[in-house]
């Protein structure tokens, strides 16, 4: 090529023009520079994001609201102290101080649209806050989730906080590798009954499902009827391809106590039968060391003598009763019977825990 030269570097072509050939360079590349500028111009469609920067169309406030709901909110943010306005959740810190400086400097609010002239409010926050003013008792149902995230991680499936609070009796189921034990106990931790059955044939053979499914009729047909039955949730990792035997037992049980004790489950869809964190209890008992879970066979024994020597005892046994289960106590002292004890034990936190909200 004459006047110029080409050469690659990095795969990138460049030219170098001579002096001679840049004047026509320029011409052409400002002709076509000019004739791309004529050329009319894609029309492209207007997009709406979700920008809480992105200004709302006039008056877009008082659409969402009625007359009465804006005189209420207006008469809120005129009138409220920065105290009671961080009674609602959206205003607390920052914005409530912002409100009340700006109508100290500006006058009263005139109307909904006027809040957005406050620093850290846009049309998103303000529909919001006005929404919290109208309906404060979504902030105080927000305010108690830490509560509901506990019973989440406390119970499986998810049950309505008014059937926890209207229960009236409960059984208390815990299996291990060798027997089953549970507790009958009613709100007022009353110990209506109790009784533990070794089943040392379940772990042998191959577990066949008919053997399990007899196994656990005969038990379940003691029982008798409440408003839940509590299963304990062992925390047993499946990573532990040693352990593959004892947990294919625990999930077999489980499986087998969830199908024959949700009678009604078909008719109504209401969960009987839950599942309760077995450390969640170790640590309601402060029985945990770490991440293991001592025995609370001790504690249960404080707890039969108390219901003999206090008057208000934690835990009631009644008169005609409490010689059998010291009885049962004793005789299983050498033995270490957990599972008896920790039946017991998880009747008790699950009422002080989900039922009563309260601590001992």
């Amino acid at each position: 090529m004459s006047g110029s030269v080409l050469f690659t570097a990095g795969e990138r072509w460049r030219c170098f023009l001579t002096p001679s050939r840049s004047s026509l360079f320029w011409a052409l590349h400002n002709f076509c520079c000019r004739k791309k500028s004529t050329t009319p111009k894609k029309i492209t469609p207007n997009v709406t994001f979700c920008d809480e920067n992105a200004k709302e169309p006039e008056n877009a406030l008082d659409k969402l609201f009625s007359s009465e709901q804006q005189a209420s909110i207006l008469h809120v943010l005129n009138t409220a102290s920065t105290k009671e306005l961080e009674a609602f959740r959206l205003l607390r810190g920052r914005r409530s101080i912002n409100i009340v400086e700006h109508r100290e400097n500006f006058g009263p609010f005139q109307n909904l649209e006027s809040l957005m002239n406050v620093p850290l409010f846009k049309y998103k926050s303000t529909v919001q806050v006005c929404n919290s003013i109208l309906c404060p008792k979504t902030g105080r149902e927000k305010r108690k989730s830490p509560e509901n995230r506990f019973l989440r991680k406390l119970l499986k499936p998810d049950i309505e906080r008014e059937r926890l609070k209207a229960v009236n009796s409960i059984i208390s189921i815990v299996f291990g590798t060798r027997r089953i034990a549970w507790a009958h106990l009613d709100r007022k931790l009353t110990v209506l009954d109790w009784q533990q059955s070794d089943r040392w044939s379940l772990m042998r053979g191959i577990y066949s499902s008919s053997v399990y499914l007899e196994e656990i009729s005969s038990i379940i047909s003691k029982m008798p009827k409440a408003d839940f039955y509590v299963l304990e949730k062992t925390g047993l990792s499946i990573q532990n391809s040693s352990l593959f035997p004892i947990l294919l037992h625990f999930h077999i049980m489980e499986a087998m106590l969830y199908a024959l004790l949700n009678k009604t489950f078909a008719q109504d869809g209401q969960h009987q039968v839950l599942s309760m964190n077995r450390n969640a209890v170790g640590k309601h008992f402060e029985l945990m060391i770490g991440d293991s879970r001592t025995s609370g066979k001790e504690l249960v024994k404080q707890f039969l003598s108390d219901s003999i020597l206090k008057a208000d005892p934690r835990v009631f046994f009644p008169s005609d009763k409490i010689v059998h289960y010291r009885q049962m106590f004793l005789s299983t002292e050498l033995q270490r019977v957990e599972e008896l004890y920790d039946s017991l034990l998880q009747a008790i936190a699950f009422y002080e825990l989900a039922v009563f909200d309260s601590q001992p």
